[in-house]
């Protein structure tokens, strides 16, 4: 069987376009059908697509990635992943932004040295702007806390009749259609407001 060009994308979230790394992919080599998309962090290997790229490589298959963050940004898992890709499956990879990320060239010990230590620096790059990211979305949420401003589901005032309604509708004595009807609750907001009390 030949060997195939494979693409792997990663954005962090479903707002996030991965169109860029798309024609990149395209651009090296990746058919269309070949590139594998994941809408989600990259702070560890649990990605629906990626586990399916990764057991469709096969040895002397070539995996072409935009950038190492959009591998993973978790320094240590990155590591482990392109060492289980390199040496275990025995497939390449291509690292569109960094050339000498590049295993199908210079494959003597000199290459082998020069290629690692880069994917070590890039990985802990990575890692570090994950923390850094962190770090900011913490700070933000932080100073907003302290603006008095609300995270969640604003809290759902009770009807001024509630309690009246509430007693008869625990009685039986009306039917939990009807109780929702005279307080204008839909049921998740009645049966929230009843587990309160």
């Amino acid at each position: 069987m030949s060997s195939r060009i494979y693409g792997y994308a990663r954005v962090s979230s479903k707002e996030q376009n991965e169109e860029r790394q798309i024609q990149a992919l395209i651009e090296n080599g990746v058919e269309d059908r070949f590139i594998f998309i994941d809408k989600q962090s990259g702070k560890d290997f649990n990605r629906e697509q990626y586990q399916v790229l990764k057991n469709a490589l096969r040895e002397n298959d070539l995996l072409v990635i935009k950038s190492i963050d959009r591998l993973g940004r978790n320094y240590n898992a990155i590591i482990e992943e392109w060492k289980d890709i390199t040496k275990n499956i025995k497939a390449d990879i291509f690292v569109i932004d960094m050339p000498l990320l590049d295993t199908r060239n210079n494959k003597d010990l000199l290459g082998t040295f020069i290629s690692d230590l880069v994917l070590q620096i890039l990985s802990y790059v990575a890692n570090q702007e994950r923390d850094y990211i962190n770090k900011r979305q913490r700070e933000g949420i932080d100073i907003a806390l302290n603006k008095g401003v609300k995270f969640g589901r604003p809290k759902i005032e009770k009807p001024h009749n509630f309690d009246d309604v509430v007693l008869k509708w625990k009685k039986k004595e009306i039917k939990t259609k009807e109780a929702m009807e005279l307080l204008n609750l839909k049921p998740n907001t009645f049966y929230n407001l009843v587990k309160e009390i």
